[in-house]
């Protein structure tokens, strides 16, 4: 029988829920439990694939080709657990297919309202696809007092009820701030956020109190009293060194042991964080560093990154050094040739990574030439190993190389997929058709070239498993011609048909690839391109 544990969030937004919802889990795990994690978003959208990475940050993509919340990938990072399509729902999917069953006439002629139809669809969300874990954990997007979360919130309250006794938990996280002029902190926010919750029919059991300041006694006292919690069920959140000291953070603070106490288990086995102690020592003390230069095009925005930022600091951890990211805005390059030198000599590596749209482009595609010229370590994803193609053309002496995404060409080395090979078939997709959910998504296979470079990185392996998302390929008519100046096609998929890695062997170090390998990083398994990525920044950063 799964346990519930249901994560909501008061008085401001980007208080971490998603992160101690992977902290939590990661606690459990490491008391020998089976856990999984899921994502109730209150928006509209289907799902985030087509939302401005400024409005929403990075798109996170799973296995089975689900576009989801950026905080999949925490859940995935820290517990190593898979995500799926059936871990993040959202209000526009839950609305999407109760109008559809309507339009089928599933309801038989019944008037379709919010209860029961919407917050059956949210409960059967949640008690989906259980398997045989100990422990779901439930992370409800936004604030308590959200018009757009009230059937979230009321849903979970009639799961509160329907299921077994000592079956869920409430964890509330909240703001303890501290006001400088009176130098105190105040609970009165958090005292309303509870009652907001207890007014939709939700008691907390546990208190996540975020704070800058250590939350004295006396004040967590006053919170447990006024909140209707027992004292040790108010737990001080505090700012951390790293996301990654978190989890040891929780446990000294007592989450796990009082989540488990709201549940009446009291024999747990105590957690074994050897692999969290180890993360944070590589961290804390690295053996040296280096610098890594990111051309992309939100760099305005560090979450738009975000699983590429942490896939950096994996390869940091692989090579116990620091990674400084530098991140450059591919615009700034599209200028004067001095700019360019000026700002990625410093670097010890640079990284072009993925992105859509013609902004920026040329910026990156002059970072490429930069990198193979001067011989820097270099890493292409997704659209930074297209603009290597594109350099590389260019080079070839194909002047007028461009991508079909970037509008009509000439010489189209990149251009839109309209169909290929997936393990449901031929998948087909038209150019002027949807764009949520119509591109290359999710894991699939690619083989490589026995004697290559990226062989060796993936430990000798042949067939390799990554995640895409894209909808632009390079152009098989130009592997040839780009051959010929220098570019190897080592990787490919299964059928042959589609560039997967391009690698340059008369290079230190450049590798491009067409997948998004930072999606499966994780800090106690960097994958390997970081690891090898930041292993040549290292060498090079010895050489300068």
């Amino acid at each position: 029988m799964a346990r519930y544990i249901f994560i909501t969030g008061g008085v401001v937004s980007s208080l971490g829920k998603g992160l101690m919802a992977a902290s939590l889990a990661a606690l459990l795990q490491a008391r020998g439990y089976k856990v999984r994690i899921r994502k109730f978003d209150p928006y509209l959208n289907v799902d985030p694939g087509t939302m401005s990475p400024y409005q929403h940050g990075e798109v996170y993509v799973t296995d089975d080709g689900a576009e989801t919340d950026l905080d999949l990938g925490h859940y995935e990072r820290f517990t190593g657990v898979s995500a799926r399509q059936s871990d993040n729902i959202t209000s526009g999917r839950v609305y999407r297919d109760i109008i559809a069953k309507e339009r089928r006439g599933d309801y038989l002629g019944a008037t379709v309202q919010v209860i029961p139809h919407v917050t059956d669809a949210i409960k059967a969300f949640a008690l989906d696809d259980q398997d045989d874990h100990d422990f779901i954990l439930c992370e409800i997007g936004g604030t308590v007092g959200d018009i757009e979360s009230l059937p979230f919130m009321e849903a979970i309250r009639q799961l509160r009820n329907e299921l077994e006794p000592n079956q869920t938990v409430s964890v509330h996280v909240t703001l303890v701030p501290y006001i400088a002029a009176a130098g105190e902190l105040k609970t009165k926010p958090t005292q309303h956020s509870v009652r907001e919750l207890a007014s939709l029919g939700i008691k907390p059991d546990i208190l996540l109190c975020r704070a800058e300041h250590p939350l004295p006694e006396g004040e967590r006292r006053k919170i447990a009293q006024f909140c209707n919690v027992r004292a040790e069920a108010v737990i001080p959140a505090l700012d951390a060194p790293s996301i990654y000291s978190v989890p040891q953070q929780y446990h000294e603070e007592g989450l796990d042991a009082e989540v488990l106490r709201a549940f009446g288990i009291t024999d747990a086995p105590m957690p074994n964080l050897a692999s969290w102690e180890d993360v944070t020592d590589r961290y804390f003390n690295p053996e040296g560093e280096v610098t890594i230069g990111v051309v992309g095009k939100y760099v305005g925005l560090p979450d738009a990154y975000k699983s590429l930022n942490e896939a950096l600091i994996h390869g940091g951890l692989a090579n116990r050094v620091k990674v400084n990211i530098r991140w450059i805005d591919a615009e700034v390059f599209e200028g004067d040739e001095s700019d360019i030198a000026a700002k990625l000599e410093p670097m010890h590596g640079i990284l072009v990574p993925g992105g859509f749209g013609e902004r920026g482009s040329e910026g990156k595609i002059a970072s490429v030439r930069f990198a193979r010229e001067r011989k820097v370590p270099f890493l292409g994803i997704c659209l930074g190993m297209q603009m290597a193609c594109i350099e590389a053309a260019r080079a070839a002496g194909f002047e007028n190389a461009s991508s079909t995404e970037f509008g009509e060409t000439s010489e189209p080395v990149v251009g839109i997929i309209t169909e290929w090979m997936s393990e449901e078939g031929l998948q087909k997709r038209e150019s002027g058709g949807d764009l949520g959910g119509t591109m290359r998504l999710g894991a699939y296979d690619a083989k490589l070239s026995g004697n290559s470079h990226v062989s060796k990185i993936y430990d000798g392996a042949t067939t390799i498993s990554e995640r895409h998302r894209h909808r632009y390929e390079v152009n098989g008519a130009y592997i040839e011609p780009l051959e010929k100046q220098g570019l190897v096609f080592s990787g490919m998929s299964p059928d042959g048909l589609l560039p997967e890695i391009v690698e340059r062997p008369d290079h230190p170090w450049f590798v491009g690839v067409q997948f998004h390998p930072e999606l499966k990083s994780k800090p106690f398994e960097p994958h390997p391109l970081f690891a090898g990525f930041i292993e040549a920044a290292l060498e090079q950063s010895r050489l300068v």
